[in-house]
């Protein structure tokens, strides 16, 4: 086709040309971060199994997981505090949720994890 310069008719314009351009060699755009557990989940499975390894899916998979446990803590020590009249979200609340959230010898380890972590925190202090 004849008539046709060099670049043009690949579907850009040049005002658009010229935007994405700047985009390139402008600033840094900052990426967004994304909170996760994937840091700590894979810590705990060194600990655990020092040769084991997780696939990306299996990490979002236990990612969710917490989020839900912990959104069911959350939620059952907030009913709690409302039960009970009281304006501040202690440390028994929250052991009074686990208890009442996870199963039989799960609830036990994680009340005693939970207690051994305040303890260490306050000594700290």
């Amino acid at each position: 086709m004849p008539g046709k310069a060099k670049g043009a008719g690949k579907g850009k314009s040049a005002k658009a040309a010229a935007s994405s351009g700047k985009a390139k060699t402008g600033a840094k755009r900052s990426k967004r971060r994304t909170e996760s557990y994937a840091t700590y989940i894979f810590k705990v499975l060194k600990q655990v199994h020092p040769d084991t390894s997780i696939s990306r899916k299996a990490m979002n998979i236990m990612n969710s997981f917490i989020n839900d446990i912990f959104e069911k803590v959350a939620s059952e020590s907030g009913r709690l505090c409302r039960y009970n009249k009281k304006a501040t979200l202690s440390s028994r609340e929250i052991q009074t949720a686990v208890r009442l959230v996870l199963p039989g010898e799960l609830a036990k380890h994680a009340v005693s994890e939970g207690t051994k972590a305040v303890t260490k925190y306050t000594a700290a202090k």
